[in-house]
């Protein structure tokens, strides 16, 4: 699927990503209107208001999509701001489209779009999760215009020793796993996604960490982490928010095994929660509200594959819908199943913080 270049307004951009993913799109389920709505760009107004001050411009992470914001894009529009999503390229059709993307891409999108968004608001934020949270800060390091970032585990540093390698080992096995995805039905992200793929994220973790060694960053900053992260190195990326992130009302939620505290700018969440059968926080989870109908406490979608030590007759249990436990991949702690915690039950709290960080009325 080709990149999505040759527009001048949101609508255009969101109808043409339409038209290339009805085109293109590989479908998991019957249901290609609910894939579609996952997948596609968004745009949520704040009620009542013609012209809103504040705009935000959502970026999701790698194999992932616009989904990923689905709550948080619903609670800064109650916020009052002009809230929108971004479909990364290679992203949303098939894992395949991944295997020739460059993160120049990536970068020149988030450009348009935070160009497009001046021209409706007078103040923009950045937001993103995971590779997301690299190519906003990425961003908001070069225009001073840009008023804040809302980062959510952002992958500033990988905990994969080999990351670095990932560039040169793409052009020799371009997937590091091969599998049909015969009975795969989520449709919000990617199920595997080609060597290129990590090769890209890697290229937009040098990139912050060039532009943080350069310079510090002093626009307010909010930030979640959890330390029991699967794919990042959330310790330095917490040294990262303390000594190079300066602005004073900067704020970070970490989510981890110490005690509920607040400590200078930090939220300490300690994650273990067994009334909700709750190990730890994973790097997906802090997204989505407990009411989110697909990830939530009740919703539809369960990753059962969780860890890299589940027996087959684990999954096939977790599968059949017996009552598990909920953690980070490879995160379990205890003699039971456990999924992927999907949801947050912090997600009040998160909201509240952030609002502080940048100073929001109360939800109109």
């Amino acid at each position: 699927m080709e990149p999505v270049t040759d527009y001048d307004s949101f609508s255009e951009y969101a109808l043409q990503t339409k038209q290339q993913l009805v085109k293109n799109r590989y479908f998991l389920t019957e249901d290609k209107d609910a894939e579609l709505q996952a997948n596609l760009p968004t745009e949520l107004k704040p009620d009542g208001k013609t012209h809103p001050l504040k705009g935000v411009l959502l970026i999701h992470g790698l194999g992932d999509s616009p989904y990923s914001f689905v709550d948080i894009a619903k609670s800064l529009q109650e916020k009052g701001f002009l809230v929108r999503t971004v479909l990364l390229p290679g992203h949303g059709s098939r894992p395949a489209d991944m295997l020739n993307v460059d993160y120049q891409q990536w970068n020149d999108l988030v450009e348009k779009q935070v160009d497009l968004l001046k021209q409706e608001v007078d103040e923009v934020y950045l937001g993103g999760f995971s590779t997301g949270g690299n190519l906003a800060y990425s961003y908001a390091a070069q225009d001073e215009e840009i008023e804040g970032l809302m980062l959510f585990s952002p992958g500033f540093v990988s905990n994969e020793p080999f990351a670095f390698a990932t560039p040169w080992i793409s052009w020799i096995k371009p997937w590091l796993i091969n599998v049909e995805p015969s009975n795969v039905t989520n449709y919000t992200r990617y199920f595997m996604v080609p060597t290129n793929g990590f090769a890209q994220y890697h290229n937009t973790t040098t990139q912050v960490t060039d532009n943080l060694a350069a310079q510090t960053y002093n626009k307010p900053v909010f930030m979640v982490l959890t330390e029991h992260d699967s794919v990042l190195d959330t310790k330095a990326i917490q040294d990262l928010f303390n000594t190079r992130f300066t602005h004073p009302s900067n704020q970070l939620i970490w989510f981890g095994s110490q005690p509920t505290s607040i400590n200078g700018n930090t939220r300490y969440i300690h994650s273990y929660n067994p009334e909700l059968r709750i190990s730890n926080m994973s790097h997906m989870g802090i997204l989505f509200s407990p009411d989110n109908t697909y990830y939530g406490m009740n919703g539809s979608e369960r990753i059962c594959r969780n860890g890299s030590e589940m027996t087959d007759d684990e999954m096939a249990r977790c599968q059949a819908g017996e009552e598990v436990w909920y953690s980070a991949w490879d995160g379990r702690a205890n003699e039971h199943i456990h999924a992927r915690l999907t949801f947050n039950p912090w997600y009040d709290q998160m909201v509240q913080d952030l609002s502080a960080t940048f100073s929001l009325s109360p939800s109109l």
